[in-house]
C-alpha cells in the first residue's frame, strides 16, 4: 500500500502545531499558574498512579491488536507487539500529523521484529483503524448515555443552546455506524484493488508506472483482508469491546487526576466529558495531541460544571496530563531510538515487501 513521503513534514500539521502552541500561550495568559503548580506539589508520591491508565491503555490495545493478523503463521511475540505499539503511537501523537507517519510505520516495524509480511501487517493496521474506530462510537454513546443528565445541564453554558447529550449520542452512533460500513467494506477482499484501479486515473505517467509496479502489493492486501471473512468476523466482538476498554482508560486517567486533585466528581461525569473531548480532538486532528484544543475544552467543562477554583483545578489537572503524556512519550522514544528505529524507516513499507 502506498505511503506519502514526508507526510509528517507537510504544512498542515506545522500549522497544527503552531496554532496548538498559540492556545496553550493564551489560557495560560488568562490563569493562576503559580496555583495550580501549588496544586500539583501538596500530591507527592500519589502522582505515579497517573501513569498506570496509558500503559493500560497500550496493553489492552496490544492485546486486541494480536487477533488482528488473518493468515500469518509467524508466531506473534506480545511483547515485540508492545514495543511496536509504543512507538508508532509515539510517533502519531507527537508528530505533525504524525498518524501518516505512525500507522505506515506499524506494518514496516511488524515486518521488522516480527516478520510478518507486508501484505499482513497492513491489513492488519488497516483494519485495526477501523476497529479502534468503532470502538470510538460504542464509546461515546455509552458516554453520552451514563452523562446524559450531565451534559444536558451544561449543554446551553458549553454551546448555547440544550441537547448536548443528544448531540454526543447521534455523534457516536454515526462515527460507529460510518466505520463499520467501511470495516465491511474492507472486508470484502477488494478493497485495495478498487483503490488501486481508482488511483490509476490519476493523469501523471510516473505515478501511473510506480502504481504499476505496486499492484502486486495492492493484491496480496486483498488476499490478506479475504482472511477476516468467515469464523473470523465472530472474533471481531471481542477485539472491539477490548478497544473499548482501552477508551475507557482515558477517562480514567482523568478520574485519578481529578480525585488526587481533591476534586469533587463522578466518574461519569468525567466520561461524558472525555468522550466530548475525544471527539473535538479528533476533529482538530492536525494539532499533535490535541495540544491547547483539550485543555480549552476541559476548562470549559470545568467552569459550566460550577468547579470550586476551577482556573486552578483546570490548569492543573491539565499539566499532570501533560507532564504524564511528556513521560511516555520520552519512553515511547527511548524504545524506538534503542531498538534502532528511525522516523524515516516509515517509508521502507514501499520497497521491496516479500
Amino acid at each position: 500500500m502506498p505511503i506519502t513521503k514526508k507526510s509528517g513534514s507537510s504544512w498542515s500539521g506545522y500549522a497544527g502545531l503552531l496554532l496548538g502552541i498559540l492556545l496553550i500561550i493564551y489560557l495560560f495568559s488568562k490563569v493562576d499558574l503559580a496555583g495550580a503548580i501549588g496544586r500539583i506539589s501538596a500530591i507527592g508520591f500519589a502522582s505515579g498512579f497517573i501513569l498506570l491508565p496509558y500503559f493500560l491503555l497500550h496493553l489492552f490495545e496490544t492485546i486486541a491488536w494480536m487477533r488482528l493478523f488473518p493468515g500469518v503463521t509467524t508466531a506473534i511475540s506480545f511483547f515485540k507487539l508492545l514495543k511496536i505499539q509504543f512507538i508508532s503511537e509515539t510517533v502519531s501523537m507527537t508528530l505533525p500529523a504524525g498518524v501518516a507517519v505512525g500507522e505506515p510505520l506499524r506494518s514496516y516495524l511488524c515486518r521488522r521484529f516480527i516478520g510478518i509480511p507486508i501484505p499482513a501487517g497492513v491489513a492488519s493496521v488497516a483494519v485495526r483503524r477501523l476497529v479502534l474506530a468503532s470502538a470510538q462510537g460504542l464509546y461515546t454513546i455509552i458516554g453520552a448515555i451514563v452523562g446524559f443528565s450531565f451534559l444536558e445541564s451544561v449543554s446551553v453554558k458549553m454551546i448555547g443552546f440544550g441537547g448536548l447529550g443528544y448531540i454526543l449520542a447521534g455523534a457516536g452512533t454515526l462515527i460507529f455506524l460510518l466505520f463499520f460500513v467501511f470495516l465491511v467494506l474492507l472486508l470484502n477482499g477488494k478493497a485495495a484493488q478498487k483503490l488501486h484501479t481508482f488511483l490509476m486515473l490519476v493523469p501523471f505517467k510516473k505515478v501511473k508506472q510506480w502504481l504499476l509496479e505496486k499492484e502486486s502489493g495492492f493484491l496480496d492486501t486483498d488476499a490478506e483482508l479475504r482472511g477476516f471473512k468467515g469464523s473470523f468476523i465472530a472474533r471481531l466482538l471481542p477485539v472491539v469491546l477490548l478497544y473499548v476498554l482501552a477508551w475507557f482508560m482515558l477517562a480514567l486517567e482523568s478520574f485519578i487526576i481529578l480525585k488526587l486533585l481533591g476534586v469533587q466528581i463522578s466518574f461519569f461525569q468525567v466520561i461524558a466529558i472525555d468522550t466530548v473531548l475525544t471527539i473535538l480532538r479528533g476533529l482538530f486532528f492536525f494539532i499533535p495531541s490535541g495540544l491547547g484544543v483539550q485543555e480549552l475544552g476541559y476548562m470549559a467543562f470545568f467552569q459550566a460544571l460550577g468547579m470550586a477554583d476551577f482556573q486552578s483545578n483546570g490548569v492543573a489537572f491539565m499539566l499532570l496530563r501533560r507532564f504524564k503524556e511528556a513521560i511516555w512519550y520520552a519512553i515511547g522514544y527511548a524504545i524506538m531510538f534503542l531498538s534502532g528505529v528511525h522516523l524515516s524507516d516509515a517509508e521502507q513499507v514501499t520497497k521491496n515487501e516479500s
